[in-house]
């Protein structure tokens, strides 16, 4: 399980939800050291950003201690700067294991190209980002996956790339938790005639990166565009959260032409653990 977890917060409703009813549950499931973090936006509190470090840190250190009684080992940081680059500073200097962040599914795109944090930082980070999906249900918030079950049947995608043997490393990192996953590839390439080959192939390869995780997985080869073959195999075998890369390209391409990863987070509600691979 990922022991050293960093989690920055906006005291939003959302984010106090997830501290509250997720965060404890990870340190149920092996997590060992939290790292509480708010960053006062520069960028917008501007010379107040001065003023407010000190009463944020009050309620940040509230918020730490409130935890703390329930037995976890919780430190709390409050920084002036852009959050995203503070957050991904904070994550290296705490040896962070997995950044958490939540995030609301409607508003995901909107917020893409707004520059919410959370999107940010998933572009950004070198850390596994863990985007807890919200879904609001007449004026409260509900976390799609109750954060116990979290780990028990994940979905991780693989292209065989570099950027896979990443993607195998960080579920690793928690495999004694999984009941049985799932191992996806789709074939979004090659020519028609081919199809039927490449199938075969992706077969071959999944029963080999299987072999290298402990845990019980089901190979599962898909024909289609990548994103559509993730969400739409998760939500049909039940997958409890999506592993899927972030390969290394520009924010502008990222949002103009659209990634796998970015569309999975756009699109997806269930949970995304974000492996950066650039």
């Amino acid at each position: 399980m990922f022991e050293r977890i960093l989690y920055p917060t906006d005291f939003s409703e959302v984010s106090l939800h997830a501290l509250r009813h997720c965060i404890p549950k990870l340190f149920k499931l092996g997590a060992k050291e939290l790292h509480l973090l708010h960053v006062i936006d520069i960028t917008v509190a501007e010379l107040e950003a001065f003023e407010l470090e000190e009463p944020y840190r009050k309620k940040l250190e509230k918020l730490a201690e409130e935890l703390r009684e329930l037995g976890i080992n919780a430190k709390a940081d409050v920084r002036i700067g852009v959050p995203s680059l503070e957050i991904e500073e904070a994550s290296e200097e705490a040896k962070a294991d997995l950044i958490v962040t939540p995030s609301v599914g409607e508003n995901v795109w909107r917020r893409m190209f707004m520059g919410s944090t959370a999107s940010n930082l998933a572009r950004t980070t070198k850390k596994p980002v863990l985007l807890l999906k919200y879904v609001k249900k007449n004026d409260s918030y509900e976390l799609a996956v109750d954060c116990e079950k979290l780990f028990r049947r994940p979905l991780v995608a693989v292209d065989f790339s570099k950027c896979s043997i990443k993607i195998i490393k960080t579920a690793k990192a928690f495999e004694e938790l999984i009941d049985v996953g799932i191992l996806l590839h789709s074939v979004d390439y090659g020519r028609i005639d081919e199809l039927e080959h490449n199938i075969e192939i992706a077969k071959k390869n999944l029963e080999k990166t299987a072999r290298g995780l402990n845990a019980s997985f089901e190979p599962e080869v898909m024909v289609g565009t990548a994103s559509q073959a993730i969400i739409g195999t998760a939500l049909a075998k039940g997958a409890t959260l999506i592993v899927i890369g972030k390969k290394g390209r520009s924010i502008l391409k990222d949002l103009i032409l659209g990634s796998t990863a970015e569309r999975v987070m756009r699109d997806s509600k269930l949970p995304v653990l974000l492996v950066p691979c650039g």
